[in-house]
């Protein structure tokens, strides 16, 4: 379950929510207006999003590589960038 949290109740009850996220995993989801505008999530469900993250760049550069005559060497790319 999300709770949702204005960010003027955040800063008045920063060291609960900070708990919530933290002991409890409930992530916090913080609105402005009525709009969301951002989430607090534990450090464990964080470190699963990269994971996530990682796992998607890793199959999406697998598959950039299996394509033929479609590569081109790291010193072009750094080239491209002007690195």
């Amino acid at each position: 379950m999300t709770t949702t949290i204005s960010t003027a109740d955040a800063r008045k009850n920063f060291a609960d929510i900070v708990n919530k996220v933290a002991y409890g995993k409930e992530p916090i989801v913080l609105t402005r207006r009525g709009q969301k505008i951002a989430a607090l999530v534990s450090i464990d469900e964080l470190e699963l999003l990269q994971q996530i993250e990682d796992h998607i760049d890793i199959e999406d550069a697998k598959k950039a590589l299996a394509e033929p005559d479609e590569n081109i060497s790291d010193k072009e790319v750094w080239k491209q960038l002007g690195l």
